[in-house]
């Protein structure tokens, strides 16, 4: 039999305003992998998904009451360490649902290169519009997949504007620089539609990784 391929999502816990869950990055990663795994491995032969990481590297958000965050270090050591103990597997496939993580999974993928162990990172893709944080994207998105969670009563505007100004004072300062409320967008026009819409988006995006790297990893 075929060892299958180690799937391992990561998600966050962390503020996103006072509407949505702290959970939030977790459940849109989790639904887009099911939704993405229920097209390519039906049968659940070819992948194994692992649990996914909840508390990743959020150090950007300091400040906001309930954040937590083991940092870019530790979660680069985590998920190197589950990548050498799949041994067993034909490689592992590190599925991103926080941008925060990005510096870690830029070290994971130098020490994974580094050992010859055989891995694909992905994380959910940019689209046209989109805003970066319990904006208009997650919102609407968290309305489709858990719309008990979602508090639309306490929805508030955050930092709007050029994205790339945002990033740089961000990098600097974290979410607290650009945004008081913790929100980088407008969450207060979301709507379930367009977050069935964007689920789909994603799992389609994910789903052709999926389907190359079963077919290419022997």
């Amino acid at each position: 039999m075929t060892p299958p391929i180690v799937l391992l999502a990561l998600g966050s816990w962390e503020q996103h305003g006072a509407h949505l869950p702290f959970d939030t990055d977790t459940v849109i990663i989790e639904s887009v992998v099911d939704a993405a795994i229920r097209s390519v491995d039906p049968e659940n032969t070819q992948f194994s998904v692992v649990p996914t990481i909840g508390v990743t590297a959020s150090d950007e958000h300091n400040g906001f009451a309930g954040t937590l965050s083991i940092g870019t270090n530790a979660l680069s050591d985590a998920v190197v360490s589950i990548a050498r103990s799949a041994s067993w597997a034909r490689g592992i496939c590190i599925v991103n649902g926080h941008g925060g993580n990005a510096d870690a999974l830029k070290l994971v993928h130098s020490a994974l290169d580094y050992e010859n162990i055989r891995h694909s990172i992905w994380s959910l893709p940019y689209y046209e519009g989109a805003d970066m944080h319990a904006g208009h994207t997650e919102t609407s998105l968290m309305l489709h997949l858990a719309p008990g969670t979602v508090r639309m009563d306490l929805a508030e505007v955050g930092a709007v504007g050029d994205s790339e100004m945002l990033i740089e004072r961000m990098r600097a300062g974290g979410i607290k620089e650009v945004s008081s409320n913790g929100v980088v967008g407008d969450p207060t026009n979301a709507t379930a539609a367009h977050g069935a819409t964007m689920l789909s988006f994603y799992a389609d995006h994910l789903t052709k990784l999926l389907l190359q790297i079963q077919t290419s990893w022997t």
